[in-house]
């Protein structure tokens, strides 16, 4: 089964205590897509500027992934600057260019009419909910959005979040959106506003799933699902879009949606999150095997046991 991504595709400046690279190929949807990859076919929409070469565009080509919906668009493709220190959890932004990606307007070819799950990454509500109401068919819809967003669009962000299924957010995000300091008072009060699932990011501490009563099945409590140690972190760019692309594709790549199956995506959403910030950029997805992600996932596994 197919899954269809709308979001940015950019090139990143990026710098860390490993080490720092310039103009490498990023952006929300280039992330998602390659992660996502690994567990079913991908659809991308997205837009690039004249800069965007078929050396860019085959990086998703290898993966198999489809982009007859990136457009070409005459300018620069979306830039962005980043620096970290030795707190990885947090990037200082440098610039933001959004050359291109500043008159986005997402258009859903006809060949991805038939896709049954959709992905709406970071971009405007308004947009998010467009794309959501020209695919009505979806089975699924898995949806992101920053602190940007939940302050000054937070009317069309309500919106938006009558339409989507499962919402994938941070911690910080999920109490601003509540008005909400206790995480799981905050989590009611988000799936109170139309998602049927909130899967919160803790960055390094793993990833939770709520669940609105009834929905994907019964039971009533939450799920946690923790993060690999890992000895060494280059770049945590991409780590929560890459988190999205491993939870989203294994969804799709599965017969039946129920609890049990999003409960273990999120396994799969962290293993795809803990190799994407193994290198710089994409690089990691871009060379992974199949052998190694299942690997990895039984290493999941594993932590949550108690023998």
């Amino acid at each position: 089964m197919s899954v269809v991504v709308v979001g940015s595709v950019a090139f990143d400046d990026i710098s860390s205590p490993s080490g720092s690279r310039k103009g490498i190929l990023g952006g929300a949807a280039t992330y998602f897509s390659l992660a996502a990859s690994y567990f079913t076919q991908v659809r991308v929409v997205a837009v690039v500027g004249d800069d965007f070469t078929a050396d860019h565009e085959n990086v998703f080509k290898k993966r198999g992934v489809d982009t007859r919906g990136i457009e070409r668009a005459a300018g620069k493709t979306f830039r962005w600057g980043g620096s970290y220190s030795d707190n990885l959890n947090e990037a200082k932004t440098n610039f933001t260019d959004l050359n291109v990606f500043e008159k986005f307007h997402p258009c859903i070819p006809k060949e991805y009419e038939d896709s049954e799950f959709l992905f709406l990454a970071n971009i405007q509500p308004t947009l998010q909910a467009k794309v959501r109401r020209a695919m009505n068919g979806v089975r699924l819809t898995g949806c992101d959005t920053m602190n940007y967003w939940i302050t000054s669009t937070p009317q069309e962000l309500a919106e938006t979040l009558k339409l989507v299924s499962v919402l994938l957010i941070n911690d910080t995000e999920t109490k601003m959106l509540a008005q909400e300091s206790n995480l799981p008072r905050a989590a009611q009060k988000v799936l109170a506003m139309g998602p049927q699932a909130l899967v919160i990011k803790h960055g390094e501490y793993g990833a939770t799933i709520f669940f609105r009563e009834g929905a994907f099945g019964v039971g009533r409590h939450p799920f946690r699902a923790p993060t690999l140690p890992l000895d060494e972190v280059k770049d945590p760019t991409g780590a929560g879009d890459s988190f999205a692309g491993g939870f989203m594709g294994y969804v799709a790549s599965q017969p039946e949606l129920n609890r049990e199956v999003l409960k273990r995506a999120l396994f799969y959403g962290g293993v795809m999150g803990s190799f994407a910030v193994e290198n710089f950029g994409t690089e990691r997805l871009q060379s992974l095997t199949r052998e190694e992600i299942d690997a990895r996932f039984q290493i999941f596994c594993e932590l949550t046991h108690l023998e």
